[in-house]
């Protein structure tokens, strides 16, 4: 049997192959916007990545909207025992 691999050659990846650990520690020399892909300088992608980050807040509802999607969904759960609201 002319292609009988070791348990060596098997479970390893090749040699050639870059760690993942490695590849996370490179400093980005050309980065690259994440919105229209254009090439942005290290330190604009780092603030632009700062401000998406701030961005993905999730905003507040004014309290009577709050309310009455409250008084929505309970509608709803009583809907099926008291058939007779509106």
């Amino acid at each position: 049997m002319a292609s009988e691999a070791t348990i060596d050659q098997i479970v390893l990846p090749p040699a050639e192959d870059v760690p993942e650990e490695i590849l996370r520690t490179e400093i980005i020399f050309e980065a690259r916007s994440p919105l229209d892909g254009s090439p942005m300088l290290p330190a604009d992608y780092a603030q632009l990545q700062n401000e998406l980050a701030v961005r993905q807040t999730t905003p507040t509802l004014n309290s009577d909207i709050r309310r009455m999607i409250f008084l929505l969904e309970a509608r709803r759960a009583f809907k099926p025992v008291i058939p007779f609201l509106p």
